[in-house]
């Protein structure tokens, strides 16, 4: 990993997946004492046939779905480095890699860089943490990793390819699914009291006592969480009103008021809100539940709620729902 501490004024930063066309350019960017150093199995000089056998590589990863790497690109869409996840054996943890060019550094792509991986792992693949090793005198991405919410929690020895005859010091860091969903940037932390916010939440139970769940796609805050479908109060509106109007446009279906009952509330402090979540029932509906919002649906078995994972305000609703139905 390599980055560095100066100032990070905006930049734009964005991701795609590696392609074979990106050999030369990788090649050209790596072969770079100051990130090789940096990174364990790069070796210094770096060989153009690495880099292309390093893409193909890559590329059969991501086909088989045990590893995911991009191509860090910048405002003008030309690629400065490389980030990427890799699914452990249980597919429940990632370690996260990543590296920008020395030409790069000083303008926070890094940083960025490491969010927008995360963002990507939380939303599309079933991992439940992140982690990430970084040498002791990587002080630059040492910073950015504590800055995106990672927690150190470790220390110890590597070998370094490019650093033959020592084992460097490193420190490891892990993320959790819960931190990614809710963790704010640092930056626009409120660091004074928490503004309350009030939304609503329906569990929708068919015939047969099963539950539907949304999961919220790609680029929405929560990506990858499954939830109970419904949303904030506009001005005025009251929790009824509110899940009617959010049941037609998530899901298309029509609810009356006098169809939901309330049942239980979720009370949860975040980082920088407070939530305030009744929940209602609902038995009957007309029109079939569909995705509008490019949201995943389940219908779930009460007793299977807990396999689904979902926000932290939510969970202490799952052993109420699954002790009443």
């Amino acid at each position: 990993m390599s980055d560095t501490l100066l100032p990070e004024p905006r930049v734009k930063t964005a991701l795609r997946p590696i392609e074979a066309g990106d050999a030369a350019r990788l090649h050209q960017l790596i072969n770079d004492w100051e990130i090789c150093r940096l990174l364990p199995e790069a070796p210094f000089p770096y060989p153009a046939d690495l880099a292309r056998d390093w893409i193909t590589a890559a590329i059969a990863d991501r086909e088989a779905g045990i590893a995911y790497q991009f191509a860090i690109t910048d405002d003008a869409g030309t690629m400065i480095g490389c980030a990427g996840l890799r699914l452990d054996k249980s597919g429940m943890a990632a370690s996260l890699g990543y590296w920008v060019a020395r030409r790069a550094w000083g303008r926070g792509h890094g940083r960025q860089a490491v969010l927008l991986m995360l963002r990507w792992g939380l939303a599309e693949l079933a991992i439940d943490r992140v982690v990430a090793t970084v040498a002791d005198d990587n002080a630059a991405s040492l910073a950015v990793l504590r800055r995106a919410g990672f927690t150190e929690t470790g220390t110890g020895h590597e070998k370094f390819i490019s650093r033959p005859g020592i084992r460097q010091a490193v420190h490891h860091f892990e993320i959790t699914r819960e931190v990614l969903a809710f963790r704010e940037p640092v930056d626009s932390m409120n660091e004074g009291p928490r503004p309350l916010l009030l939304v609503v939440a329906c569990a929708l139970i068919d015939r047969s006592g099963k539950i539907l769940l949304a999961r919220r796609p790609a680029g929405k805050k929560l990506a990858g969480l499954w939830e109970f479908p419904g949303g904030k109060l506009a001005p005025g509106e009251t929790p009824e009103a509110a899940l009617v109007r959010e049941l037609d446009e998530e899901l298309g279906i029509a609810v009356k008021t006098a169809d939901v009952a309330p049942f239980a509330f979720a009370s949860h402090a975040y980082e920088s809100f407070h939530l305030m979540m009744p929940l209602y029932l609902c038995r009957r509906w007309v029109g079939v539940p569909s995705s509008r919002e490019g949201q995943a649906l389940a219908w779930v078995d009460p007793a299977r709620l807990e396999e689904y994972p979902m926000p932290p305000a939510d969970r202490p609703l799952i052993p109420l729902l699954r002790d009443f139905l």
